[in-house]
């Protein structure tokens, strides 16, 4: 026989009511959502995405959303406590988040080897700090787009988009299964690799010649791996005379990308 809602509890001597109403439930993969207004901002603006899936900004951010976009069927106002329950722990936010529909996967082939043009690829480099600034500098310098590996890279989300303040949005990423054969094939369509390390015999400067350029760049600690490094043209270094032996990952991208963006004679 189905209770009834009004029944009374023996344990309490109360009626039992209504179930209280809670707030809608935090969605659990918060690994999918990107959060800060510079990212959110971009990810909105690109075409190459889809209508966003979900939406949640503050009355202030919503206005200003809806000022530049129109009103989003997607967007729901929200406070400041509820955003921080969809997202991981100390996420700085500013008061917007979104979980977006998914880039457009970028093929190798579709890069222009034209003169002067110049591609990372990251060689297990997994930090998705690093990676979110690497993608800065890269659009910062007019780099025409980045190379993964599938499994050992970050996902296009969270800490990664906000470390990269909108540049996900603007820099071509391509993820490939195996570096080696991709350096074999970007060499097929003209491209030239450059491996950076320590162990180089020529500085940068030295072996950038305006050609269509591959920088290579490995993780910190191990750097390249040998395979990898084998498919190269020509292994480089970054010359440092105060002494350090090595860069930060993304610091060394930063100066390679300069480096590299120099108008060759």
């Amino acid at each position: 026989m189905a209770s009834h809602p009004e029944r009374n509890d023996a344990r309490k001597g109360k009626k039992r009511g209504p179930p209280p109403r809670f707030p809608r439930r935090p969605d659990t993969g918060n690994d999918e959502w990107i959060w800060g207004w510079h990212a959110v901002e971009a990810a909105l603006a690109n075409p190459r995405r889809g209508a966003p899936l979900r939406l949640l900004a503050t009355p202030e951010k919503a206005c200003q959303i809806e000022a530049r976009f129109g009103r989003l069927p997607a967007l729901e106002t929200a406070d400041n406590g509820l955003i921080s329950q969809n997202l991981p722990q100390n996420a700085v936010h500013q008061g917007v988040a979104l979980r977006p529909a998914p880039l457009d996967e970028v093929d190798v082939a579709s890069f222009e080897p034209r003169k002067g043009a110049v591609l990372l690829m990251l060689d297990q480099v997994t930090d998705p700090q690093n990676v979110g600034a690497i993608l800065r500098s890269a659009a910062a310098f007019g780099a025409s787009g980045v190379i993964l590996q599938d499994r050992n890279a970050p996902r296009f989300t969270g800490a990664l988009a906000k470390a990269a303040a909108g540049a996900l949005e603007q820099i071509p990423v391509a993820r490939v299964v195996n570096l080696s054969r991709t350096l074999e094939e970007l060499a097929d369509l003209g491209w030239r690799a450059v491996g950076l390390t320590g162990a180089g015999e020529r500085d940068l400067a030295e072996v950038l010649d305006g050609a269509p350029t591959v920088l290579v760049l490995g993780s910190e600690g191990e750097g390249m791996r040998r395979l990898v490094a084998e498919h190269c043209d020509e292994l480089a270094r970054i010359p440092m005379p105060g002494g350090f032996e090595s860069l930060n990952v993304s610091a060394a991208a930063a100066v390679a990308l300069y480096e590299a963006a120099r108008p060759r004679i």
